[in-house]
């Protein structure tokens, strides 16, 4: 009765300080992202280009393209690629680290078997010389539980919560990195067939002039001089449609590495058809930035785990109570060993405090106040490199676009001079020079003309990242795979 009464009063003491039990440490609170917040973006003004009247991006973006042969390789990215195979196991192994601080709320109980065989020495005095051996057999339970008065395991399950939600968003960035990536590799290469397709063209109008120098200088009508340009141009045209080889070999490359494959086992082929830039929305307001892009969501947790880090450090200072048991049967012979009257327990509690480090604690507790200053700077960094992404974008856009008009005038205009010079050279009132020279400007602003498509390409793709991409799907889903691994 007197162990019942004294075990009794120790469990009723421990509820009690479990219950005024306190999480050290500041509580988080989320810092403003920057001093002042723009309530829209600036490069958006003057913006002629119609908006849509979805506003939202599509979770897969890339499907406002419109090509069916991207959409299957994108769709191959985050089944295949190894960035974001590596980013997802860091994923589950942070989910794991959840699952491994909620173990601190609980009891550690272990089990062992002994059997200790011992040798007393006899006493000749009493006339025992030979002495004797002994046996003794346990079987022990024993059990620890840390009482989290101060609020350490709290803190370490929020850090680690934290954390997990953090490389969530890592998963999420990295994946919509990857896709836009590959998409603005494919358009690249679409471009480049493009440029073959022109320069083909160019050298088949090139051979038939050649050829037609060539018949006219056999025929004693032109000079040798006009045959000699001819040949370079035709030659130098061939050159230029051969060397896009490299590029595009390397383009298709590059796409079967973030698919996953080697480059021996994908090939793409040409097409002469050249993607159409979609009307992109961006009437979104610039705070809506804040929820949509995965790596802003991710600097974000990052803050949250270091805050809790600053707790974990100040429960240093504070003692650790815990309460230990242990249970189970003892005996000297193998015979009684599991019997009733071989059983025993123990109970009670311990407390350990460290009273001289040298300033370690001290030392730790600044090492994690500099440590969220670190990621609370690094969170306003991010904030505002997305909305330089968004402008820079936006801005490239608008310009492009106008860039684009006035370079088409320039195409129209550069092939009106070759039809007009070639004729004034069948007549004989220029030299084949001015029609060498008129068609390599049409050429050259053709090529022009093509670059500027692929530039506009490349900067919608960024801007579909730079806005989040089809974040808002992604997130929700991660942090419920989260929740799930805590319930």
């Amino acid at each position: 009765m007197k162990i019942a009464s004294s075990t009794s009063r120790i469990m009723l003491i421990l509820c009690t300080l479990l219950l005024a039990a306190c999480a050290v440490g500041p509580e988080y609170v989320r810092p403003t992202p920057v001093k002042t917040m723009p309530t829209e973006y600036k490069e958006l003004e003057g913006w002629k280009v119609a908006q849509p009247g979805d506003s939202i991006i599509p979770n897969r973006w890339w499907e406002m393209y419109h090509d069916p042969i991207l959409n299957s390789l994108v769709e191959q990215v985050v089944i295949s690629n190894q960035t974001i195979a590596s980013a997802d196991a860091q994923f589950r192994q942070a989910r794991a680290l959840v699952k491994a601080a909620r173990a601190g709320y609980f009891p550690s109980v272990s089990a062992n078997a002994l059997v200790i065989r011992s040798y007393k020495p006899g006493n000749p005095d009493a006339g025992n010389s030979e002495g004797s051996t002994g046996s003794n057999y346990q079987l022990p339970l024993n059990a620890t539980w840390e009482f989290d008065l101060w609020g350490r395991i709290r803190r370490e399950v929020e850090a680690s919560r934290a954390n997990a939600q953090a490389s969530a968003s890592d998963l999420a960035a990295v994946t919509l990195s990857t896709q836009a990536e590959l998409t603005n590799n494919y358009f690249q290469l679409r471009i480049l067939d493009a440029q073959k397709q022109l320069l083909d063209n160019t050298t088949t109008v090139y051979r038939k002039s050649f050829e037609l120098n060539n018949k006219r200088y056999i025929a004693g009508v032109t000079a040798k001089l006009d045959v000699l340009q001819a040949e370079t141009q035709l030659k130098s045209a061939e050159a230029q449609t051969i060397d896009l080889g490299v590029q595009r070999a390397q383009l298709e490359h590059a796409i079967a590495l973030l698919m996953g494959k080697p480059p021996a086992a994908f090939s793409l082929p040409s097409t002469s058809s050249v993607t159409v830039i979609p009307l992109i929305p961006t009437t979104g307001l610039p705070s809506e930035l804040l929820e949509r892009r995965p790596d802003i969501a991710s600097s974000e947790r990052k803050m949250a785990a270091a805050n809790a880090q600053i707790g974990i450090a100040k429960t240093a200072y504070f003692p650790i109570i815990s309460l230990s048991g242990a249970a189970g049967l003892t005996a000297s012979s193998l015979a009684s060993w599991f019997t009733w009257p071989s059983r025993f327990w123990s109970i009670g509690p311990a407390m350990a405090a460290t009273l001289f480090d040298g300033g370690f604690r001290n030392a730790m507790s600044d090492a994690a106040w500099a440590a969220y200053d670190a990621t609370v700077a690094a969170y306003r960094e991010t904030v505002l490199t997305a909305f330089q992404e968004v402008e820079d974008n936006l801005a490239a856009l608008r310009i492009l676009e106008e860039e684009a008009q006035v370079q088409n005038q320039t195409v129209q205009a550069a092939q009106k001079v070759v039809s007009i010079t070639t004729n004034q050279y069948l007549t004989g009132t220029v030299t084949y020079l001015n029609v060498i020279v008129a068609q390599s400007t049409a050429l050259a602003n053709e090529r022009t003309a093509l670059g500027l498509l692929g530039r506009r390409l490349t900067a919608s793709v960024l801007l579909v990242k730079a806005l989040g991409g089809g974040w808002t799907h992604e997130k929700s889903f991660s942090q419920n795979k989260i929740a799930v691994t805590e319930k």
